[in-house]
Order: structure tokens, then C-alpha cells, then sequence
């Protein structure tokens, strides 16, 4: 029985997945939606609209809704946190008060730039960066343990040296959490707005990734998309 499961496994790793592959046929429609789909998920509006008239589609999105988008990625990224939540609120007014765990993180993620600023020179100002924490924060934290535990390890920042941070706490500076939050409110727009959170072809990279670990032999395939979602600072700015 294993030598019969072994010999199966190869042979679908092996020249029998190819054929398979080559033997499925997708349809350029489908092909041109998949594009699409990832296009505007992703905040790529002028290679939308261009792709869009190229192949004749008529996406069932509207546009402006992706500039939006870009500028909300954009002042996150750039660490503009306080512009990125007035700019969340003025379009959609409900969003963060009915997702209390991402307004947390944008706040919390608002005090580490402060704390950023601050620490940046030996005779900074802490005071700001305390204040915020003592008003827009710490409210927040006795009802939820992790809140309470993630500003915990955010005050920290406050204790030690910015080139003295262990891991953990050098985790909070790094710009990847900007990324990271971005990504949580891009996907929390799309979702009010009704559009899937993640773009499709996302999901059938990860199911690749995971035929590849199970099938010895099948050969890899890099298409250079972040699985987790958390592109460069300059993605949407395309």
C-alpha cells in the first residue's frame, strides 16, 4: 500500500500534474476577471481603467472608491495615522465605531508613531505620547485583554532606547505594521462595501503553495505576490 501511494504521488508531481495542467482549459474571460478582480482589490486604478477598456469589461465597481482607498493606504504607510482615521470617518462614519478591534489598531498604531517622534532625539517630549495614550487608549483596554496587553507592550517603547528594542518590541517600529494595519483597513472597506476582502488570485496562490508541499516534484511557481497581503508602501500608488 505505501510503495502504491508513493508511486501515485510522484507520478502527480511528476508528468502526469503537467499533463493535467495543460489538459485544463480556462477561458480568456475568465482569465481577464481574475486580472481585474486582483486590480481593484488591490488599489491599482489607472491599470484598472486601462485594462478594463482593453479587454471590454464593465467592472461592477466604482472607481472613485479605489482613490479613496489609496489615499487611506497611502497616509497610513507614510505614517499619517491621524489623517488616514479622519479620512476613514468622513466616508465611512460607521466603520470604525462598529469595529472596535481595528480602530484599536489604528490608534494604537497612532501612538507608536508618536512615541516614533519622540524617541527619535535624546531630550524628546514624551508628554504627547502619554497623554495620548492616558485619553485615546487606555479607556479602551480593561475590557479586552489583548487591548490591554498590546498597549502594555506599546509603553514599553517608552523604557528603552530605540536601537536597544528586543524583538518584540522592535516588531512595533518596524514599518511592516503600517502595512499590516493598511491591509486590515482595506480589507474592512471592501467589506462594507460588499467586495470579497481578499483579490481571488490570492487564494489560489496559497493552494498552490500548498499542492507544492504535498505533491515531491511539482515544480514551483512565483507569480510575486505577498500571500499575507502586506504590500509595499508604494502599491496602490500605481
Amino acid at each position: 500500500m505505501a510503495s502504491a501511494t508513493s508511486g501515485a504521488t510522484r507520478r502527480a508531481g511528476g508528468i502526469d500534474w503537467e499533463k493535467r495542467v495543460d489538459d485544463v482549459k480556462v477561458s480568456k474571460t475568465d482569465l481577464n476577471n481574475l486580472v481585474m478582480n486582483y486590480l481593484i482589490i488591490e488599489g491599482y486604478e489607472s491599470a484598472a481603467l486601462k485594462f478594463a477598456q482593453e479587454a471590454n469589461i464593465t467592472p461592477q465597481y466604482h472607481f472613485y472608491d479605489i482613490q479613496d482607498r489609496v489615499q487611506i493606504r497611502s497616509a497610513i504607510h507614510s505614517g499619517d495615522i491621524d489623517a488616514a482615521i479622519q479620512r476613514i470617518n468622513d466616508l465611512y462614519p460607521e466603520m470604525l465605531d462598529t469595529n472596535p478591534s481595528l480602530h484599536f489598531s489604528l490608534l494604537r498604531l497612532q501612538l507608536i508613531e508618536l512615541i516614533r517622534t519622540c524617541t527619535s532625539s535624546p531630550d524628546g517630549d514624551i508628554s504627547e505620547a502619554l497623554n495620548f495614550a492616558t485619553t485615546r487608549l487606555a479607556p479602551r483596554a480593561p475590557g479586552n485583554p489583548a487591548f490591554l496587553q498590546d498597549l502594555e507592550r506599546t509603553m514599553a517603547l517608552l523604557c528603552f532606547p530605540p536601537e536597544s528594542l528586543a524583538p518584540p518590541l522592535a516588531e512595533l517600529m518596524d514599518p511592516a505594521l503600517r502595512r499590516n494595519v493598511a491591509a486590515k483597513v482595506n480589507e474592512a472597506i471592501l467589506e462594507s462595501a460588499h467586495w470579497m476582502k481578499e483579490a481571488k488570485i490570492r487564494g489560489l496562490v496559497r493552494l498552490r503553495g500548498w499542492a507544492e508541499q504535498r505533491l515531491p516534484g511539482l515544480p514551483p511557481m512565483n507569480l510575486g505576490l505577498d500571500i499575507d497581503g502586506s504590500e509595499s508602501p508604494d502599491a496602490m500608488a500605481t
